[in-house]
C-alpha cells in the first residue's frame, strides 16, 4: 500500500509541476489555430513605400474558418456613407462607388500549407466577382489571439490585414 502511495504521489507531482508527458501538449497547428471568428483590426496597404489605410482607420468585420474548410471573409470602412433615399436599390452613383470601394467580401472553401505558413482560398463568390473560381494564396502567422493575413499582389502592392480572434 506504502508503494501504491508513493507511486501515485510522484505521479501527481509530474502532473501538477510539469515535466513529464502529461505538461507536454503537442503544439497546434495553423489549421487548428485559424478555426474560429476572427475580428478585422487594421488593413494596410503598401506601394512603393508608402503606406495607406484603403479601408480607413477603423476598418470592422469578421474573418470566419470552420473545420470542415469552409471560410467567410467580411471586411468595409466604418464609415461607410448612409443611402439618402435608405433604400439600397436607389442609392446615388457616389453612394453606390463609395460602398463598392469600401467593402471586401469573399467565401469559398480553404486549405492551409503548414511548411510555407500560407492559406489557399478558392472563391466562390464575393463583392468583386472577377475573382470567382479562383485560387489565391495569403501568407498567414498567428500568434496568441493575433491573426496576420498578407496579401501579396506583386507590382500593385502588399496588404497586411491584421486580426483579433473574437471572444
Amino acid at each position: 500500500m506504502q508503494a501504491f502511495a508513493r507511486m501515485m504521489a510522484a505521479a501527481s507531482f509530474v502532473f501538477f509541476f510539469g515535466g513529464g508527458a502529461w505538461s507536454q501538449a503537442a503544439p497546434a497547428t495553423l489549421k487548428q489555430q485559424i478555426v474560429g471568428t476572427w475580428a478585422v483590426v487594421s488593413s494596410t496597404h503598401e506601394r512603393d513605400g508608402k503606406k495607406t489605410e484603403p479601408l480607413g482607420p477603423h476598418p470592422v468585420g469578421y474573418y470566419m474558418f470552420d473545420q470542415a474548410g469552409h471560410y467567410s471573409l467580411q471586411s468595409m470602412r466604418s464609415d461607410l456613407p448612409k443611402f439618402a433615399s435608405n433604400n439600397k436599390n436607389a442609392g446615388t452613383d457616389a453612394e453606390n462607388r463609395a460602398v463598392v470601394q469600401g467593402i471586401n467580401t469573399i467565401f469559398g472553401t480553404y486549405t492551409i500549407n503548414e511548411e510555407d505558413h500560407s492559406v489557399t482560398v478558392h472563391i466562390i463568390g464575393g463583392s468583386f466577382p472577377n475573382w470567382a473560381g479562383a485560387d489565391q494564396k495569403r501568407k498567414i502567422a498567428i500568434n496568441g489571439d493575433t491573426l496576420t493575413w498578407t496579401v501579396a499582389m506583386g507590382p500593385v502592392g502588399t496588404t497586411v490585414i491584421t486580426l483579433k480572434r473574437a471572444k
